[in-house]
């Protein structure tokens, strides 16, 4: 069994589990006092089962999860919210970004919404815009969009990368792109595989993705604005790829790393292709 999808242990998991199928809160003091039919016993059985047998992930089971002290819809169609980026959203990116400063942020692979839902709510002056390149994770972020009201605030956008934002400019961009290379795929525990391929893999060595983001994010970016991307085990190998660029890497105090930041200003000027010569 592997536990890395929102909880690090199996009794955390097992307790989401067992409130899902008793169809109870976990915020209810007198949870634990109650008594368990047999038919309730069964329900809890057959789901317990099905995470042991078939591997699959809790909060596919359960169909939500938590990201900075905000529930979403989960489902196989984006990844398990889980980037300890959730931290910086609840310090509003103190002492990195002046909050009120931040008047329009860019979710980059915003899968399930989670992020831009997260900049929403923590920054209620701010327009959030959300893209993603795959049609599927856009159908769960909008059905989160709506359960958070943030439909006024937070527009959903297909694109391949940059492709369909234009020269539209921000004064953030968050993004959690696929950064796993193909050794480490291959690898992965079978809970990875109910997670879309789309959203983990990204070629040889993880890189395809975030080349891209720091070859296009300058122009996309207001000045004095910011670039923050998670990349995970791929830290080092992005490191040793753009040597000439001053990575700044992010401590969480719940966990979690693989996180930089990087200002406008530092960010290539010159294109796409000359950004991806200089990582080659």
């Amino acid at each position: 069994m592997f536990f890395g999808h929102g909880t690090d242990n199996a009794r955390d998991e097992s307790a989401a589990l067992v409130l899902h199928a008793l169809g109870l809160a976990h915020t209810d003091p007198a949870v634990y006092a109650r008594r368990v039919g047999a038919r309730a016993q069964e329900r809890v059985h057959a789901l317990l089962t099905r995470r042991i047998e078939e591997r699959i992930p809790a909060a596919y089971l359960t169909g939500e999860t938590w990201f900075a002290g905000l529930p979403f819809y989960v489902d196989p169609r984006a990844l398990i919210p889980r980037s300890p980026i959730a931290e910086l959203i609840e310090r509003r990116f103190a002492p990195w970004l002046q909050a009120r400063r931040i008047a329009r942020v860019l979710d980059m692979g915003c899968g399930s919404g989670c992020i831009a839902i997260a900049c929403a709510k923590a920054l209620p002056w701010a327009q959030v815009d959300a893209a993603d390149i795959s049609a599927e994770a856009l159908e769960l972020a909008a059905r989160n969009v709506r359960r958070h009201r943030v439909r006024r605030r937070v527009h959903l956008v297909q694109s391949d990368h940059f492709s369909a934002l234009r020269a539209t400019r921000y004064d953030l961009i968050v993004a959690n792109p696929p950064y796993v290379g193909a050794r480490e795929f291959a690898s992965l525990p079978p809970e990875y595989r109910h997670e879309p391929t789309l959203a983990l893999k990204s070629g040889r060595t993880g890189l395809d993705s975030v080349r891209v983001l720091l070859a296009e994010a300058r122009r996309h970016l207001r000045p004095g604005g910011a670039l923050i991307v998670e990349v995970g085990n791929s830290e080092g190998a992005l490191a040793r790829a753009f040597p000439q660029l001053p990575f700044l890497w992010l401590q969480f105090e719940r966990g979690g790393g693989g996180v930089f930041l990087l200002a406008a200003e530092q960010l290539p000027s010159g294109g796409a292709s000359r950004a991806r010569r200089a990582g080659a």
